[in-house]
């Protein structure tokens, strides 16, 4: 039974015989050096990165779920991209939004 499991994962037409299943497999560097990001200081990170990082992956995850076959790796990697993109833009936006407020001088 595990061996037909193993023989179908092979032969699936996004396999790993296939750049379908490399592709995103290597995608996932991405997802993980944004997670390791999240120590960062919220003033290092930059606005244009996490945009391109969160819809890169809002835009593949649906082109993942309506492309034959379906491609899952490519799916939960988008997924991962676009949940820490949005953490990290939530992150900057409450860290710039936060200073400002503490900057700006009391109205007297």
């Amino acid at each position: 039974m595990a061996a037909s499991k193993i023989q179908a994962f092979w032969n699936h037409p996004a396999g790993p015989k296939t750049i379908h299943f490399w592709a995103p497999t290597f995608k996932w560097g991405i997802s993980i050096a944004n997670v390791a990001d999240f120590t960062k200081p919220p003033e290092k990170l930059s606005y244009p990165q996490q945009i391109a990082v969160t819809f890169t992956g809002l835009i593949w995850t649906r082109y993942s779920t309506v492309i034959t076959p379906k491609n899952w790796n490519l799916f939960s990697v988008n997924v991962a991209m676009a949940g820490t993109g949005l953490y990290q833009l939530y992150r900057k936006v409450s860290h710039d939004y936060s200073s400002e407020a503490q900057e700006l001088p009391a109205n007297e």
